[in-house]
């Protein structure tokens, strides 16, 4: 009766561990654009955060100040997937421009955050066509993959550990 009652117990932990550790979620930053700590001297017509996780259409607030603390967005928030970008205003101040963001993604607690980049004004500025610049997709997906090997390994190891316990359970409980 006493096994019976110990397998089922580990059955039941078993289960609740493996469902418990499937439901957790994080979202985290993955890029920038201009680069957080970075110096432009071009100035960007839009500020673009790349998060881990798909974002939510409804809720997220992106904003862009200058050195003096006034907002040069022009408030056209757009979201594609795990994507946030904003337009700015022309922006004409050297100095450092503080980019400040929440962001919603289903299932996971809001991204709060900011960065700073510097922009360097030309001494002449000049109207140029705004060309995408390519994103190096083997960055994001290392830290993830890293982050799954990690999971995957824990997950491994207690199984093993799970195991022991009922072998040695199944051994105290026969000896009586």
């Amino acid at each position: 009766m006493r096994i019976s009652i110990a397998k089922r117990l580990c059955g039941l932990i078993a289960i609740f561990a493996f469902f418990g550790i499937a439901t957790a979620s994080a979202n985290s930053l993955i890029t920038t654009s201009p680069i957080s700590g970075s110096t432009v001297s071009t100035p960007p017509t839009s500020v673009t955060v790349t998060t881990q996780l798909p974002l939510l259409a409804d809720g997220n607030e992106l904003m862009v100040t200058d050195p003096a603390g006034v907002r040069v967005d022009d408030g056209t928030l757009t979201i594609s997937d795990a994507n946030a970008t904003i337009g700015l205003k022309p922006l004409v101040d050297s100095g450092i421009y503080k980019v400040s963001y929440v962001l919603y993604s289903e299932g996971a607690a809001p991204l709060e955050g900011s960065f700073t980049f510097n922009f360097s004004a030309p001494s002449v500025i000049t109207q140029t066509d705004p060309s995408p610049t390519p994103v190096d997709s083997q960055k994001s997906a290392s830290s993830s993959w890293g982050t799954n090997v990690f999971i995957i390994f824990m997950l491994i190891v207690a199984v093993f550990v799970m195991l022991g316990l009922v072998l040695y359970a199944r051994k105290l409980f026969r000896d009586r």
